[in-house]
This record gives structure tokens, sequence and C-alpha cells, in this order.
């Protein structure tokens, strides 16, 4: 073979096999010269998968195709078998409409993998159907960067590493989600300066200050988007005597939530059951009673900012008050969040232009330079 030399592989056990393949893509001269093996090999590479495991969504990216499954985070399984019948969006959309013998479950809760065999049947899943590609290569089995809230346990870890292998992974990684939405993000998280992540998810809001690859301080609590979703329903129900379900009060705080006093006010219209009538009825629910109803988790979410800076050595706060902090995930696109936080930190505060996908650019990122990132990577 002309160019690299030829990795000679025959022999020898799987694992030292996927060594010598990722020494020998590295080199620049792979498929240059318009071999078959180099360009199986560069097939393989586009075939890496970075995951995001979030409470609300997962994420799959693909190497060299993007971004091929956001699917909701959702199970839904019979109560009497504990079989699986849907997993992903066909589940979401059972959400308070199932009979009792069907239940919607997300394995994922507050941050955390609540339920280790439903995160690991659904992952499987999702990985599998990200496989599907151009190179239905089974020898050359990807590898896998996998985003996981900063709490998660051994336990979890290993279900984790397990479901992504079942699914046909030759190496897993693991990354904390405020490192991975930092690196998707564009953040200098190897350089010595300070940067700080507000990742806002659907189960947890993680605060993290990173200089020289790794966190140097954080705070994480679970109080995040589905609460600010059980707020409104609680609002809802205590002054209008409505109930409503989880996905409608979803639907008012993407359309309506904001922290803005002076944002311009909008209405929507909400149906639910009426809690003394017991029959459907409609309302008009506007901005100003979601702002109303929303206040406690956001004062939550600005306290565990302003306990992560203060924990902040002052060379990196120094840092962090030039350069700002950056929010990321499906929170921050609360209207006015950005400009309250930064009125409360007293640091200059910027939305990415995609919170919602940073960490599974982040993930991708990492596959792209595995060399400058191997270090901060839980094998």
């Amino acid at each position: 073979m002309a160019g690299a030399e030829r990795p000679a592989a025959q022999g020898l056990p799987a694992a030292a096999r996927g060594q010598i393949l990722d020494k020998y893509l590295s080199s620049p001269r792979v498929g240059s010269g318009g071999n078959v093996l180099g360009l199986l090999i560069n097939a393989r590479a586009t075939a890496d998968i970075g995951v995001d495991l979030g409470t609300s969504s997962t994420l799959v990216h693909v190497r060299g195709r993007g971004v091929v499954v956001n699917e909701p985070s959702v199970v839904a399984i019979r109560r009497d078998s504990g079989s699986i019948c849907a997993i992903g969006l066909n589940a979401k959309r059972m959400l308070g409409r199932t009979t009792e013998q069907v239940l919607p479950v997300r394995p994922v809760r507050g941050g955390v993998i609540a339920n280790v065999d439903l995160a690991e049947a659904m992952l499987r899943t999702f990985l599998k159907q990200a496989a599907r590609g151009p190179f239905p290569l089974p020898a050359l089995r990807p590898r896998v960067v996998v985003g996981v809230p900063t709490g998660i346990t051994e336990l979890e870890r290993r279900a984790v590493r397990s479901s992504a292998i079942a699914a046909g992974a030759r190496k897993v990684y693991l990354v904390p989600e405020p490192l991975a939405a930092a690196i998707g993000a564009g953040l200098p998280v190897d350089s010595p300066r300070g940067s700080m992540v507000v990742d806002i998810g659907a189960g947890s809001t993680e605060v993290a200050v990173i200089s020289m690859g790794g966190i140097v301080c954080e705070t994480s609590i679970r109080v995040a988007g589905d609460d600010l979703d059980a707020a409104i329903v609680a609002h809802v129900r205590k002054h209008h005597n409505l109930l409503i379900g989880e996905p409608t009060a979803e639907a008012a705080k993407i359309q309506l939530a904001s922290v803005d006093p002076d944002a311009e006010p909008t209405t929507i219209s909400i149906s639910g059951r009426d809690l003394v009538s017991g029959l459907p009825r409609r309302i008009e629910l506007d901005s100003a009673e979601v702002r109303e109803a929303i206040q406690e988790p956001v004062r939550q979410i600005i306290a565990a900012v302003v306990r992560a800076l203060e924990a902040t050595p002052p060379e990196l706060a120094a840092d962090i008050a030039e350069y700002g902090l950056v929010m990321t995930g499906g929170g921050s696109a609360i209207r006015g969040l950005d400009r309250l936080i930064e009125r409360y930190s007293h640091v200059p505060v910027r939305v990415d232009p995609d919170p919602l996908t940073c960490v599974v650019r982040g993930t991708a990122a990492i596959l792209e330079n595995m060399d400058r990132y191997r270090s901060m990577l839980h094998a």
C-alpha cells in the first residue's frame, strides 16, 4: 500500500485491532491513494457517535452526518408484563392519554438515571437508530462519547456503557455534561483562562467553572425546566380550578415564559378538566401569570449561579468578570433570564445561539479531537 503503512491486525484480539485502527486512522495519508481499506476506515470514522442523554430529550450526533436522532427521553411500558411498547416520540405522545395498562416513564429524572433498565433499553434503541447509515459495517464498530450528569453513580455509568456496547459501540467514553456544553459553546476549556457555563436542562441546572480541562467548582440543583412546568400546573390549578397535563404546561412555558416585566404581554388558550364540575374547560392564560408562576424556580436557578461564583478562585473569577458566562440548555430560552442573571451575578451573560444542542455538539467536537480532549473523559 502506498503512503501510510497497512495495519497488521490479523490474529490480534478485538481491542488491539481497534487500537491499531485508531493509530492508522490518525495518519493524514489514509485513503489518499483511493484504496478500499482507506475508504473503509474513513467510513468507520464517520460512524463515531456523540450522545446527549437528557431528562427531556436524547440527541445523537454521527460524525460526518450531524444530529440524526432527537427524540424525547420517554419509554412506554405495560404495567402487567413490564414489556416496552414504545420509545421516544411515540411514547411521549402517550403522556396523559394512556389506559391503566400502559405507563409512560421518563428513565432520566432530575438529571440522574431513575430507571437503569429502561434507560439502557432507550439508549440502545437510539444508538441502533443512529447507526443506520450509508456504511453498515458491523466489523468497524464506532466509538461513542456520552454526555452524562455530574452526579451520576457508578451503577449508572455501567448502565450507560453496557447499553452503548450492546448497541455496537467499540469503545465508550463518558464526559460531564457541563464540560461537553462548554466545548460545544466554543469555550477554551483546556486553557488556563476561567470559563463558566450555566446548563439549564429539563431535570437539573448545572453551573460549572472550568479551567485547564477540568471542572474547578460546580453547583448542581434539581430545579430546571420540569419544575417550571410543575409550577405552571400548580398555578393554573390554584387560580383557575383547572387541572392541566404536563404537555399543556410545557407548551404554555415555551410560548409565554418570560421573566421580563416589560415584555409585551401575550395570551394563549389552554384546556383541561374543571376541578369543580369535572368537565372540560378552556381558559385564557397570559404571560404575566406564567411569570408569577415560575418566580420560585427561577430564583433558585439564580441562587445556584451566585453560589458557584462565590466558590470560584479569585483569578478565575476575574476571567469570568471579563469574559462572562454562557447559558446553554433549553431553559436558557426563557425570555429575559440572561439579563436577570447578569443583574444578580454582575458578570456579562450570553446565550448560545443553539442552546439545545450544545452538549451533543461538544461530544462531536471531542470525537474530532480525541487527543486534545482525552484527559477530560471517563473511559
